[in-house]
């Protein structure tokens, strides 16, 4: 493909070719020839020598802290009335790069507010139908074979203030922040689970959390062999109390409620507890009244994170569409942007790596002529699953359906630059 065919746009208003964006197009064209316009043109004369080369620097610490001049990037939180620690706290996806989620922005979901547990008095029992109950501690848990894994964890209701009849005007994160992307580094439930003889009618399990809300969750054995870890590190450091310190359970792929922190106990049942958290919460409203228990996978989801809500263009050019895409059934296959309210679409690229059950980067260019966008993106899996748009996913499931929202994202780009959520 030749360079002038690469800027040529495949998609209405201004998506160009994927392959700008590729390694070996990068490398060929340079950055003249993607025609970035950003760049300042530097004079002959030698550069100043700035205020911080001239004094020594400050000194060092026993634990890294970040820049003072990005202290402004927070976590948006808030706890319903009355409450101290009854509420969530969310990812600045807008802000980030890359798939990895730093642990002190990572997304927070309390019931009942963090407790503070002593590592040397928390235990974790496994008991009911097994052979031998048993208990574990942190100290002994790190002595077993330990397994990395790169995963998202996704609230189940992420995303679920788009049901709202009016378009919420709020950065993407305020709308879509409840998801995160780590290294969870933990023990396989099930080696645990051997070690204590799992009795032949044991075919799921009831996971209990140690906070004030003695959180419990329901979970079919099949889950637990297949990839469940009782994680006690995250992003290669020791779990942040509010992630679950000492220790907590990691479903990949499932609802985040089901990824039980504080983790204190398993139960091994012969059917589901069905417990006030999967009753009376986190079960899915229907059009005829009736309700929907155990729909545990999150689906396959994109969102734009760049250009986003209350974002602002800074005048006409080339731009990079960059967001994440992540499907708890498998891996991301292809990512599709619009830049013309879903009329075209283009394929974008997908930058290495792409893990399953993890969050995807995408890329794509797009040369913005100052008219009016609505950019969109939507996401296909392994499994063939493709995000849906909104009317769709509203229409087989109602208004009143709280969870599991993971319809496209429309932003609307104004002729002044200005960038608002929108429905289509």
């Amino acid at each position: 493909m030749k360079k002038s065919d690469l800027l040529e746009p495949i998609a209405g208003n201004g998506l160009l070719h994927r392959r700008l964006f590729l390694k070996s197009s990068v490398a060929a064209m340079g950055a003249a020839g993607l025609q970035f316009i950003t760049a300042k043109v530097a004079t002959a004369a030698p550069l100043e020598v700035p205020a911080w080369m001239q004094i020594p620097g400050t000194g060092m610490s026993g634990y890294g802290a970040r820049s003072r001049h990005e202290e402004h990037i927070q976590r948006s939180f808030g706890s319903l009335p009355g409450t101290v620690g009854v509420g969530s706290s969310k990812t600045p996806l807008e802000h980030l790069e890359g798939i990895i989620t730093p642990g002190a922005l990572h997304f927070e979901r309390h019931h009942n507010g963090i407790p503070d547990i002593a590592p040397l008095e928390h235990q974790l029992l496994i008991h009911g139908l097994v052979d031998r109950p048993l208990t574990f501690d942190l100290e002994s848990l790190t002595r077993y074979p330990l397994v990395s894994h790169i995963h998202f964890l996704e609230c189940s209701g992420n995303s679920g203030a788009n049901n709202a009849p009016k378009p919420p005007q709020l950065p993407a994160s305020s709308i879509h922040g409840l998801v995160s992307c780590s290294e969870w580094t933990g023990v396989p439930l099930a080696v645990l689970l051997d070690e204590a003889g799992v009795q032949s009618e044991g075919s799921w399990i009831l996971a209990e959390g140690s906070d004030a809300a003695a959180m419990s969750r329901s979970i079919p054995m099949a889950k637990v062999r297949d990839d469940a870890i009782v994680a006690i590190y995250q992003n290669g450091e020791h779990l942040r109390p509010a992630n679950g310190y000492p220790m907590r359970l990691f479903l990949p792929g499932w609802e985040g409620n089901m990824s039980v922190k504080w983790l204190r106990r398993i139960q091994v049942t012969s059917g589901p507890t069905m417990t006030k958290d999967e009753t009376s919460k986190y079960s899915d409203l229907m059009p005829d009244g009736r309700s929907k228990l155990f729909t545990f996978p999150m689906e396959v989801k994109s969102l734009i994170t760049s250009p986003s809500g209350t974002n602002a263009m800074q005048g006409t050019g080339l731009y990079q569409v960059s967001g994440i895409a992540w499907s708890g059934l498998g891996r991301i296959r292809r990512v599709e942007v619009s830049a013309d309210d879903g009329r075209t679409w283009a394929e974008a690229a997908l930058t290495d790596p792409v893990l399953p059950r993890a969050f995807t980067r995408f890329r794509l260019p797009w040369r913005w002529d100052g008219g009016p966008a609505v950019l969109q993106s939507r996401a296909i899996d392994e499994t063939g699953a493709v995000q849906p748009t909104r009317t769709v996913l509203l229409g087989e499931r109602g208004a009143n359906y709280r969870y599991h929202y993971n319809a496209i994202q429309s932003w609307a780009v104004s002729e002044t630059g200005e960038v608002s959520n929108v429905y289509s």
